[in-house]
């Protein structure tokens, strides 16, 4: 099924087929999903319509035990080559966005970022 050419409603109403689809495959109710995830049976039956905040989705995937399939969803993103070279070690805090050219604020994330005490990425 080709995700890229759905509405973000349309993939999210799939997402909660999908989810419905493997509550039944577990022969669980609603109820049960709902007790295991400490939620309400009104929380499950909405995420299966794909109407879920994300603490939901992911309590229920617990539930489910289906969290293993997350990095399938969203694998792990590291930082481009192009990244690392500026970065030089450090690790990226922010995007830099859009920028004019002969702008202004040339420098001001310098100036800003000079205080904050930088951890060494863990990859």
């Amino acid at each position: 099924m080709n995700l890229e050419l759905k509405s973000p409603a349309a993939i999210a109403e799939t997402l909660g087929q999908r989810l419905k689809q493997a509550r039944l495959n577990r022969d669980l109710t609603q109820q049960e999903v709902a007790e295991r995830a400490g939620l309400g049976r009104k929380a499950v039956l909405n995420a299966e319509k794909g109407k879920a905040q994300l603490e939901v989705l992911i309590a229920i995937l617990q539930a489910l035990d289906l969290t293993a399939q997350l990095d399938n969803f969203l694998p792990p993103q590291p930082p481009s080559p192009i990244q690392l070279a500026k970065l030089q070690g450090k690790q990226r805090q922010r995007a830099s966005g859009q920028r004019g050219k002969g702008s202004d604020n040339e420098g001001e994330d310098d100036e800003q970022g000079e205080d904050d005490e930088q951890e060494e990425p863990a990859w």
